[in-house]
């Protein structure tokens, strides 16, 4: 999935769509109270209408600088037809999306965060062993000892897949302190430090997506495991579009059961006032969309690589594709 710095672009083909909104709703107050006769009205709109028109042209070279035509799609289309372009089943009134890999590629920062913390821890290592131990590898070791856990238990399960055991400690130790909360609170630091320096950006296809189902009204959650979510979230300028954010605080706080488990997605339809049977999820691996089904989703996407497509269907996604903006194309040509 590729990224777009199309944010503030975004938001001025917001801005000129609300003002379009506001200006067809006087007109249209002005007739009803008698204000405008049928044919100033008439006029009006007929004035209006051509001032979209040319205010999509104007655009139109910019919008093909940033390669971001489908934006174009808000400033025509009112709040139905946002709710028709986003492929969801009629009766849906919320949407709950899973951070990584639907909205924002948030594990390449957690990776790098926990490679530059084991390496770090490592590299010391081999002083006090006399052998050297392999590194933190991302192709490997991320998947498998640490995406989907707390920080603390990724942290004991890297270290024992090395041989090493270190005390517990306890959730106040100072980052880079040699206990397991030590190395957790390290990878924290190193997380806010990148999320301070590098830009986070949202899928294109996830921002057109969140933006028209605001437009259509819709009640937006992500759920997340990092603690980082919310942080994540506003870096990626996506806050405004969010409603609600269950993340590893509220799971913590709450006792949610970790994906396959339905409890993080059902705790976001409670703080989004959404029935379960109302709402779309929107997920990435099979855990997701088995939590899910279980959890008695209307509707389920899942975004996903060729290969796992197929396993993605069999665990219960009613669609499956590559990157949200694929929904809108196909309504658009539909």
């Amino acid at each position: 999935m590729e990224t777009a710095d199309s944010v503030d672009l975004a938001e001025l083909i917001g801005d000129w769509r609300l003002a379009f909104l506001a200006a067809e709703k006087a007109l249209r107050a002005a007739g009803r109270d008698g204000d405008l006769t049928p044919n100033e009205l008439g006029a009006r709109s007929r004035r209006l209408a051509d001032e979209r028109v040319e205010t999509i042209k104007g655009l139109g070279s910019l919008i093909d600088e940033w390669h971001a035509r489908p934006l174009l799609v808000r400033l025509v289309s009112a709040p139905w037809e946002s709710m028709r372009l986003l492929g969801l089943p009629a009766g849906t009134t919320g949407c709950v999306f899973n951070l990584d890999g639907v909205l924002v590629a948030s594990a390449q920062f957690h990776g790098e965060a926990w490679k530059e913390t084991f390496d770090g821890f490592l590299s010391s290592w081999p002083e006090r062993t006399g052998e050297p131990i392999p590194q933190f590898s991302l192709e490997s070791d991320y998947e498998r000892l640490i995406h989907g856990r707390s920080r603390d238990d990724a942290v004991r399960e890297f270290l024992a897949s090395r041989g090493i055991s270190l005390p517990k400690g306890q959730p106040g130790d100072e980052p880079g302190t040699q206990t397991v909360w030590g190395l957790a609170n390290r990878k924290a630091q190193a997380l806010r430090r990148r999320l301070d320096e590098e830009p986070v950006r949202a899928f294109f296809g996830a921002r057109l997506y969140l933006e028209l189902a605001h437009d259509a009204g819709l009640r937006c959650a992500v759920v997340s495991q990092s603690m980082h979510a919310t942080m994540l979230i506003d870096r990626a300028r996506l806050a405004r579009l969010v409603d609600e954010c269950v993340d590893g605080r509220i799971a913590a706080a709450e006792a949610l059961e970790r994906k396959p488990a339905p409890d993080m997605l059902l705790a976001a339809c409670r703080r989004i006032g959404v029935e379960p049977d109302h709402a779309a999820a929107f997920e990435t691996k099979r855990e997701g969309v088995q939590a899910a089904r279980e959890g008695g989703f209307g509707f389920i996407v899942a975004l996903a690589g060729d290969d796992d497509m197929l396993a993605l269907q069999d665990r219960g996604a009613d669609v499956v594709v590559s990157d949200l903006g694929e929904l809108v194309e196909h309504e658009l040509v539909s």
